[in-house]
């Protein structure tokens, strides 16, 4: 039973050391972080080589959905809304699988980027976005499977596919213009409500000009009376408080508790009493 337990240990402590040796990966990982116009592009996929086999046509068939790399799925990121091939695409990460074929080849956008190759099951209804691309013989071979994002201007790029002698590239384009125009827009306007509240609140912690902070806060205020937020009128009531206006702080103490009653919100409820009884309005 002795030896049979030494045995047990030994196999044990070998699978253990072993198994803490790092070894290089068939097919080693990469991430590639694009920013084009104002956008965040990230790629993430594995790189296998082609040590002397036939690609496409062979190793990867045509006319079947590719995983497009190796182990699980390739993954692509936006941080805003793009286009593909003048198709909408919304923000976020997907998988990317491809349809290789002799003269054209099909890229999805897939919605599920939990599986390790190729779904189980595809499913039509998480595709979210579909191209085609026409692929390009190249003169030299590239042995190991690589992915690019090139031709970047303000708003477009193209996501290059290359192996063995073939480049496929795929032109996304961002929304830039709408972006920049919206910053614009905003800043020609003058500053937000969130602007005039944040500077306020600033001077009233730094103990600045709480004139300057009664000015801006009551402006945020009057900017949202369509929608009125309780953590303002809290914040108002504070600094006309702080201001002196004893009359002011009530009544922005009164709204606020008002709105964060039909918010819910328990905790401002109690600050907003606490400061009524406070100034003898309750």
């Amino acid at each position: 039973m002795n030896k049979i337990i030494l045995s047990l240990f030994v196999a044990i402590f070998t699978f253990t050391v072993n198994a803490q040796i790092k070894t290089p990966a068939p097919s080693p990982s990469q991430k590639i972080e694009q920013k084009v116009g104002l956008t965040d592009v990230t790629l993430e996929y594995s790189r296998p080589g082609i040590k002397g086999r036939t690609i496409f046509g062979d190793l990867v068939p045509f006319n079947e959905v590719w995983r497009t790399g190796a182990n699980e799925n390739t993954k692509i990121t936006f941080s805003t809304d793009v286009t593909v091939n003048g198709k909408d695409l919304k923000k976020g990460t997907y998988a990317l699988y491809t349809k290789p074929g002799k003269d054209s080849w099909n890229v999805y956008f897939y919605a599920d980027t939990t599986n390790w190759g190729n779904p189980a099951k595809w499913d039509d209804a998480k595709v979210a976005a579909q191209a085609k691309a026409t692929p390009q013989t190249m003169p030299m071979k590239i042995e190991t499977f690589t992915m690019t994002f090139d031709n970047i201007t303000n708003s477009s790029a193209v996501l290059g596919i290359l192996w063995e002698n073939t480049y496929v590239g795929l032109k996304f384009e961002t929304p830039t213009e709408s972006l920049v125009s919206k910053q614009i827009t905003a800043v020609m306007n003058g500053p937000s409500a969130n602007d005039y509240y944040a500077s306020a609140s600033y001077y009233l912690e730094a103990d600045k000009d709480i004139k300057k902070a009664q000015t801006w806060i009551d402006k945020a205020i009057e900017m949202t009376a369509d929608a009125p937020k309780f953590y303002f009128l809290r914040k108002q009531a504070l600094i006309h408080a702080k201001a002196g206006d004893k009359k002011g702080a009530i009544k922005a103490a009164k709204e606020s508790l008002k709105y964060s009653e039909k918010a819910g919100n328990a905790g401002y409820v109690k600050m907003n009493k606490a400061s009524l009884i406070e100034w003898g309005a309750m």
